[in-house]
């Protein structure tokens, strides 16, 4: 793991002008590339703390050795010259996007002297027009069929085509209609060229004219009294229109536009695109993305524009692309797409009429796409199983763990310290046995650290040495039901107010108060009772080893311990000095960070709960003229109304914004506001600590309830 600060350019060097930057590691291979209208102020952004850097950003610059860049003139150039080096050295943290499936595309070879229609995949190439691309081949087919009773442009190979004219005689299409036979000669190569671009055209959506024209001649055939060729065009019109009919019409007949979509969340964004050409929706296509990098949706939709239009140009390139955000400066994107298509091209967000609801379904589209990716492999019985014999084989297992168990901590600058246990098990969340914790330092009257010191390592392990003190307790109390499988979980288990069949079921320590370990209607044991066979933790070697130590304190030694690294997504294990690095493909490893990743949301959504609480009904919102700005500016800097209750007046106006006077208000209205007594057990004449329950919202918030880890940790 490399410093930033042991290659930071040193400020006077860096260029105030714009540029493209590159960020290499220790073997000089491109990790990343970005550009920037300043490189000065764009490069100091990766040189703060890193504290306070996104996970993802902070994980690059400590993998990266050195940085260097280049400097242009305009931002366009920037652009043009980030998207060349992103295809040239392909760095591991720069968004990728790939295709769901290869796209098959209806595509005509002008670059022949006989142009030919047919099915085309993968790489576009120089002087051949695309339509599409369409989800099945089939598709094309059945429209091509239905065209080439009107543009008998040649389908045939060039195989197929030589020996035609070698023999003198077309293959059968030429002799049932439907190609115009160029190979022996029945049309010559300009005519075949010119009913070729006739076909592109009317593809391309210019059908009104066309159709118009064939009527006219409709018309006119049967004045003179032309029957047979009339009642030709006529079936040429209907064939025309049944081929339209396979595009619904949802835009005015001149619209030519790109609609681009995404759904995301923390780790991965999906990308759809509806390609309308005039009026019609001619083709569709979905990505998908690991989000590798900090990055807006701004940001994704510049990527999905220079993945889509970086290597087309002319009519490929249409008039206008609607898009769910802006990037971040628009002018270089809209000026790089303009010089594409030789034209101007609108960049802008759609905000009402029949682009914004088509805009929807797009949208609709790119969540179901997302949805699909994430549930494709967990949903698999086979891949879920294969994922669990590969974690077996890296830890070194016995057998595969069918019940895994991931902690994670989670605070505001050292306050409101809570943890998350989420269980999983044959690979699949098992959302009614999520426990949540709150982090006193002490584990049941032993008091183990204090809150001045608290960090994640010894708040690991608190959790864990609590969490297994239940289990050992339950373990006797229920005997041999503690070493069974878990039985089905009840209908109602998922409401989250009372799992634990009434009992608070916040604290691994407090949760039973020792009682009721059976529930009453079958005596099987609480889900405490349960060991997994394998303890993942949020974190790397520290974490682990915390872990592993209050687990060997309570003599509990038939359970596996790991942590999950967000940095390079590192496999640590006790006493190891090496990571276990897992491929990047591996299901076992997706299927690890699928555990972490629910484990860091469930221990945000109640960081976030119990914080919120705490802004809502503190004592500052009695104080007349105070902000949520200013108010949150107080606690961030005394971490806690109890600091800030005890502060004088003096180191109150300390904060930027408050006066002497806000000051004095806010010293007098926090004097006045006594803290209310605590809850105390007239039993022992203990403080009950007083915890919510674990909620179906917050077991079931939504991924983006997730906050950077520079904010929440």
């Amino acid at each position: 793991m490399a410093d930033p600060s042991t290659y930071r350019p040193k400020p006077g060097q860096i260029p105030d002008s714009p540029g493209v930057y590159k960020f290499r590691d220790e073997h000089r291979r491109v990790i990343y590339v970005g550009k920037a209208k300043s490189l000065r102020q764009r490069l100091a952004n990766y040189f703060q703390d890193l504290a306070s850097l996104h996970p993802r950003t902070r994980s690059m610059v400590t993998t990266a050795a050195s940085v260097e860049w280049t400097v242009v003139t305009t931002e366009v150039e920037a652009l043009q010259l980030e998207y060349t080096w992103i295809k040239e050295f392909d760095p591991r943290f720069n968004v990728k996007y790939r295709d769901d499936k290869s796209y098959p595309y209806l595509a005509v070879t002008l670059n022949e002297d006989y142009p030919r229609v047919q099915v085309m995949r993968g790489a576009k190439k120089k002087g051949v027009r695309y339509f599409g691309p369409y989800g099945h081949a089939w598709a094309i087919r059945e429209t091509v069929d239905l065209m080439l009773r009107v543009f008998p442009v040649r389908t045939c190979s060039a195989g197929v085509f030589k020996n035609a004219a070698r023999t003198g005689r077309p293959c059968l299409l030429g002799y049932i209609g439907k190609c115009s036979a160029p190979c022996v000669g029945r049309i010559t190569a300009e005519d075949h060229r010119e009913l070729a671009e006739d076909f592109c055209d009317f593809m391309a959506g210019r059908t009104g004219a066309y159709l118009r024209r064939l009527e006219k001649e409709m018309g006119a055939a049967a004045e003179e009294m032309e029957y047979e060729r009339a009642a030709r065009l006529r079936d040429d019109i209907e064939a025309l229109r049944r081929a339209m009919e396979k595009s619904a019409v949802v835009l005015a007949d001149d619209t030519d536009a790109d609609l681009i979509a995404l759904a995301e969340d923390e780790l991965e964004a999906a990308v759809q695109i509806f390609h309308v050409r005039g009026g019609r929706v001619r083709g569709q296509r979905g990505w998908v993305t690991d989000k590798v990098e900090a990055v807006t949706t701004g940001d994704l939709v510049e990527h999905a524009v220079q993945q889509l239009y970086g290597e087309e140009s002319g009519d490929a390139v249409p008039k206008e692309v609607l898009v769910p955000a802006l990037p971040e400066p628009v002018a270089p994107v809209q000026a790089w797409l303009a010089e594409r298509r030789g034209s101007n091209v609108g960049l802008r967000v759609p905000q009402r009429g029949d682009k914004r609801a088509l805009m929807e379904t797009v949208q609709r589209n790119a969540q179901q796409s997302l949805v699909l990716h994430k549930t494709k492999r967990a949903s698999d019985l086979t891949t879920r199983s294969r994922a669990l014999e590969e974690i077996a084989a890296a830890l070194g297992l016995d057998s595969a763990p069918l019940r895994i168990e991931c902690f994670d901590i989670s605070h505001l600058q050292g306050d409101d310290v809570v943890a998350s246990m989420v269980v999983f098990e044959d690979g699949l969340a098992r959302k009614s046995e999520y426990r949540r914790f709150q982090v006193k330092g002490r584990i049941g009257d032993t008091q183990v650290w204090h809150g001045e010191g608290q960090d994640d390592v010894r708040s690991m392990h608190e959790v864990i040495a609590r969490r297994f003190k239940r289990y050992i307790a339950e373990k006797e109390k229920t005997g041999e039901w503690a070493e069974e499988a878990p039985g089905e979980t009840p209908e109602d288990a998922l409401d989250g107010e009372n799992p634990l069949n009434g009992e608070n079921p916040l604290d691994g320590e407090n949760s039973l108060n020792g009682e009721n370990a059976l529930t009453e209607e079958d005596g099987r044991p609480k889900r405490f009772a349960y060991p997994p066979q394998l303890v993942v933790v949020d974190g790397g070697k520290p974490q682990v080893a915390a872990a592993k130590r209050a687990m060997d304190e309570l003599g509990i030694d038939d359970v596996a311990v790991c942590g999950l690294a967000k940095r390079l997504e590192e496999v640590w294990l006790p006493d190891e000095d090496d990571p276990v690095v897992l491929p990047r493909s591996s299901e076992g490893l997706y299927l690890l960070q699928r555990v972490r990743d629910e484990a860091h949301r469930f221990a945000i959504a109640y960081q976030r709960k119990k914080r919120a609480k705490r802004f809502r009904a503190g004592p500052l919102d009695a104080v007349p003229g105070l902000g949520e700005t200013r108010k949150q500016a107080l606690i961030k800097h005394f971490g806690s109304v109890k600091k800030l209750r005890s502060a004088t007046i003096e180191q109150i106006c300390e904060v930027p914004g408050i006066g002497r006077k806000t000051a004095g208000t806010i010293a007098a209205a926090l004097a006045e506001a006594a803290p209310a007594a605590p809850a105390v057990n007239t039993a022992t004449g203990e403080i009950i600590e007083e915890e919510a329950p674990v909620t179906a919202e917050a077991a079931q918030a939504p991924a983006g309830a997730v906050e950077r880890r520079g904010q929440d940790t």
